[in-house]
């Protein structure tokens, strides 16, 4: 495949050791470890909520040190970056980058896995706020416009982890410059943790919202991408199989994949 990322082609090379059915489970493996690694430290996080044990005892003063660096300029300055990951800006952000990478890589794929990415984050965000009903941090520290939906965790940073992180994941199966790659894997970063972090300064969510929400964003980004590994190992195979058996001395080409 042009273009094919370092990720695919380390799982090749596995799979050329391995075989596809063990690749394909050890694929899984490691992504079920991935996962729940991260959905264990997100829910360390909420017993820290729940229990106000140290790292919940960190949201007061974190606060409390952004309330005090707060100049009308700044405010202005962060509230338009955190607009950029909220419910009106995001899914358009979101849309615009499906369809412009869908041109560029010529395929169908980001019109796939960024929807898939997105609604699983949404989900994810919905039922997180309807299990804990977290108060937000209170108005009079909070910078307007105010928000009145429970506050663990937080919505803008898990949408903008998991938005960020599956076209970070689609541009690195594109382009072959290792600096390239990792500029961008830099730039999603960054973006995910200047959102995080606009929400915290602005009095919009504690910190523990926000760690909790960068921890469950990289959860479900892993499963996304490990999905689609699978899937494009498992088609490959299916078709490499084909080929053999349409060849009896087992030469034929395998024809070109069309999977995502």
């Amino acid at each position: 495949m042009d273009g094919e990322g370092a990720l695919r082609r380390w799982i090749a090379g596995i799979g050329r050791r391995l075989g596809p059915n063990a690749t394909m489970w050890a694929l899984l493996a490691v992504g079920a470890a991935l996962t729940l690694g991260f959905s264990w430290a997100g829910g360390e996080v909420y017993e820290s909520v729940v229990q106000k044990d140290e790292l919940a005892a960190l949201d007061q003063p974190v606060l409390a040190w952004a309330v005090s660096t707060r100049t009308p300029a700044l405010d202005a300055a962060v509230t338009a970056l955190t607009n950029v990951g909220g419910g009106v800006i995001a899914p358009i952000v979101a849309a615009v980058a499906m369809v412009l990478l869908a041109v560029w890589m010529r395929h169908w794929r980001p019109l796939v896995l960024v929807p898939a990415a997105a609604l699983g984050s949404l989900s994810a965000t919905v039922f997180g706020k309807e299990l804990t009903a977290r108060a937000r941090p209170p108005h009079e520290l909070a910078v307007p416009p105010y928000e009145y939906s429970a506050s663990f965790p937080s919505g803008h940073t898990l949408n903008a982890t998991v938005i960020a992180g599956i076209v970070v994941y689609l541009v690195c199966l594109r382009v072959r410059s290792a600096w390239t790659r990792t500029a961008v894997i830099c730039l999603g970063a960054v973006y995910a943790l200047a959102i995080g972090l606009s929400r915290v300064f602005l009095g919009h969510h504690w910190l523990t919202d926000v760690v909790a929400a960068w921890f469950l964003g990289c959860a479900w980004l892993t499963v996304v991408i490990i999905a689609h590994q699978v899937f494009h190992l498992v088609r490959r195979s299916r078709a490499e199989r084909a080929a053999a058996g349409a060849a009896p001395d087992g030469g034929g080409r395998v024809p070109p994949s069309s999977s995502l």
